[in-house]
């Protein structure tokens, strides 16, 4: 039996996204440009089902229980003409926790701690913010939450969330995803093996 099928998309923008601020486990409610991106994004996916003949319905549709990623799926439900809030949510897909960074921008972190911040940097996969997680811990749960699936999926969650996949299913490697920009309003489709991204 071939592997599912994941259609992932990353929550739409932030107003802390726009500013350089990491969120990790905290809720930021998407901006105006974000609305438009995660609607965007519900296009897209339409049309990939309409060229790939899918039913919609057949789906399964799942989102990580942060607010942004919660809102960005109803939007995509919305442009498939699906019903709001009529989807699951897996704490597996929640962000990466940045522990005490969480609501600073790098610059803040790197002038309070410089000497810390440049070994994360050179560490980023297995070296975890103060109080915080490693990717390395986000892959395993990504992994495990993929060995999960038993149908073609539509995930929404993050762009930590996003590079550890990226990284459990052998398409990165820590080192090449670490910094890897995971743009918001598109949908990246995992499945026989491969990796595209539709945008």
């Amino acid at each position: 039996m071939p592997a599912p099928t994941i259609y992932y998309i990353r929550h739409g923008e932030t107003s802390w996204n726009a500013e350089g601020r990491l969120q990790g486990t905290l809720d930021i409610p998407l901006n105006e440009l974000g609305r438009r991106q995660a609607a965007h994004a519900g296009d897209v996916l339409a049309g990939l089902f309409e060229r790939d003949r899918r039913d919609k319905n057949e789906l399964v549709y799942v989102a990580s229980p942060l607010g942004r990623a919660r809102s960005t799926m109803d939007f995509v439900r919305a442009a498939l003409g699906l019903a709001a809030g009529e989807y699951a949510l897996d704490d597996r897909l929640r962000e990466i926790g940045y522990g005490e960074w969480e609501g600073s921008t790098l610059a803040e972190m790197q002038a309070k701690d410089p000497e810390f911040y440049a070994k994360r940097l050179t560490q980023k996969w297995t070296m975890s913010s103060p109080g915080g997680e490693t990717y390395e811990a986000v892959q395993v749960r990504m992994r495990d939450w993929y060995d999960s699936i038993k149908a073609d999926t539509v995930a929404v969650a993050h762009g930590g969330t996003c590079r550890a996949l990226m990284v459990a299913l052998g398409h990165e490697t820590p080192q090449s995803a670490a910094d890897l920009y995971i743009e918001q309003g598109a949908v990246y489709v995992f499945g026989d093996g491969s990796l595209r991204k539709y945008s």
